[in-house]
């Protein structure tokens, strides 16, 4: 779990994050064998799981109330997204943990949009009537379309760390977070930079408007135990 935080530092929730501990090779990187979960199919049931995981937690955190105000964010692949039965699947969550759904958080990518861009936006308007929130993930990296963001049923965009790691030092990549900060207010939309690491990124998005950050300024990813701590103790310092 990688903590979430407004401007005044406080935890505002996390985001899932899944990890490979090998037995023989040691933690194997998201960004090798996701790739190939989505190439063999397996990227269905691990997001399942994933789903089944975050609700689990939420609903366990339910009874604290330092944590069960939070937040969980869980990616949801295009190819899980588009399954037939997506919806059902989640449905089936809720009914389970009834508490969580205002709760829960699902981050798409633009890829969602490219063959079935209609079918995505009746899913995410299904789902959004059971409280669950959406944000846009990596926004502005891939085929981003204002004539689609105008009509999705989104509750947040996150700035790409691409964009957020070069803010300083490149007025390009300044320009277009400034961009989207500005275009998201307009839309109504909250908007998170993700992969915040210096002070400097931190103080350029604050002077931007961003109000949500993630990244290891704030804290690297968690295990559960070590992420309640750090909420309870209170212990995300914003300097």
């Amino acid at each position: 779990y990688q903590v979430q935080v407004n401007d005044r530092g406080l935890a505002t929730g996390a985001e899932a994050l899944i990890r490979w501990h090998h037995p023989r090779r040691g933690v194997i990187s998201p960004a090798v064998f996701i790739p190939l979960a989505e190439e063999n199919g397996a990227i269905i049931e691990m997001g399942d799981w994933v789903l089944a995981e975050a609700c689990r937690r939420l609903a366990a955190w339910q009874s604290d109330p330092r944590l069960g105000r939070l937040e969980v964010a869980v990616n949801v692949s295009a190819i899980q997204f588009q399954q037939q039965d997506f919806t059902a699947k989640v449905g089936a969550l809720l009914a389970e943990y009834p508490s969580v759904s205002q709760r829960l958080k699902l981050e798409l990518t633009e890829s969602v949009l490219l063959n079935r861009a209609e079918d995505a936006i009746e899913k995410i308007r299904l789902l959004k009537n059971q409280g669950i929130r959406f944000s846009l993930d990596d926004f502005g990296t891939g085929y981003s379309s204002l004539a689609y963001l105008k009509r999705l049923p989104l509750d947040q965009l996150k700035i790409d760390q691409s964009f957020v790691r070069d803010i300083a030092s490149d007025p390009s990549a300044a320009a277009i977070t400034q961009t989207i900060i500005a275009m998201a207010q307009t839309l109504g939309l909250e908007v998170i930079a993700e992969g915040v690491e210096t002070q400097e990124q931190l103080a350029l998005l604050r002077n931007f408007g961003c109000r949500h950050y993630q990244g290891y300024l704030l804290s690297r990813p968690l295990s559960v135990a070590e992420f309640e701590k750090l909420v309870v103790i209170g212990d995300v310092k914003l300097a």
